[in-house]
């Protein structure tokens, strides 16, 4: 069984980000598989396939990279630690637990009950114990982690950037001429980072040729809300990629141009880092 998450950490830290994988886990238990009323391959349909591979050059660019090798559809970090359906379990759950959220209703809690287009993953009912076991063993250390890199780059650089990196479907449209972007940059709607910060990441993608769009229909999730917080130098922004442009989503092979892709993603960290440079330099300016 391999490590449930990992850190690939930069010989040195140079710059104050820190990229995260939480969906690209694709480490299927056997237990897990013999529970499922899915098979092998449609389980997979909600991973963000292969983006810690995409994002794989940030360590040599000197940031961190934190990825899950859990599989989303066992446990999405993406939620609230309590994001727990009733109807999926076979006793009572904790006064604590929050069952009615939207995410909640639509199956996709933090023990999601779907994958893709409703697709159920269970045969039966979930002991609680099944449940809240699987929060304090990979939710709850892998959140820990994350706060303990953030707060180690907010330490070293006075200010942190998380950058929460996803996939989406390729079937996804946007505005009333059902656009297809390419990526969708996701701030809270301004909250979750500094609006300099959401620019610069649609100008670098727009400058590869990319169609790039801000927060719908994906504006960031339970990690963007969570750890941005730009008045104390907290930033994150959520990053997500149509997966139809590197894989095909019927077979999950990589596309011919995938390695393409990883290399303009290696430019973007590199980019990235340099025009939060710049913005930092002008706001110290404009403070003296």
């Amino acid at each position: 069984m391999c490590e449930l998450f990992e850190v690939i950490d930069p010989v040195e830290q140079t710059i104050p980000f820190v990229y995260n994988s939480p969906h690209s886990g694709r480490a299927y238990s056997q237990e897990f598989l013999e529970r499922s009323k899915l098979d092998a391959f449609s389980i997979r349909r909600s991973e963000d396939y292969f983006v810690d591979e995409l994002f794989s050059s940030a360590p040599s660019h000197g940031a961190p990279l934190l990825v899950a090798n859990f599989p989303r559809a066992y446990v999405d970090v993406n939620r609230e630690p309590y994001e727990l359906d009733p109807r999926m379990f076979s006793g009572p759950l904790p006064s604590y637990v929050n069952s009615h959220s939207v995410r909640v209703a639509g199956g996709l809690g933090t023990i999601p009950r779907i994958v893709a287009e409703n697709m159920e993953i269970y045969q039966g009912r979930l002991a609680v114990e099944d449940g809240l076991a699987r929060i304090e063993t990979i939710y709850k250390p892998y959140h820990a982690c994350l706060r303990r890199m953030i707060a180690k780059t907010h330490t070293m650089f006075g200010s942190a950037v998380l950058i929460d990196c996803h996939s989406m479907p390729g079937s996804v449209r946007v505005g009333a001429n059902a656009l297809r972007p390419d990526f969708i940059i996701g701030d809270r709607y301004g909250t979750s980072a500094s609006a300099d910060l959401t620019h610069a990441a649609l100008q670098i993608l727009g400058d590869y040729g990319f169609t790039a769009v801000r927060n719908k229909p994906y504006a960031g999730g339970f990690i963007t809300e969570h750890y941005g917080r730009p008045a104390r130098g907290l930033h994150a922004l959520q990053i997500e990629i149509n997966r139809a442009i590197y894989v095909d989503e019927q077979t999950l092979e990589k596309r011919a141009d995938f390695a393409l892709l990883a290399s303009v993603l290696s430019r973007f960290v590199v980019q990235m880092a340099g025009m939060w440079g710049s913005i930092t330099n002008d706001d110290a300016l404009a403070a003296e």
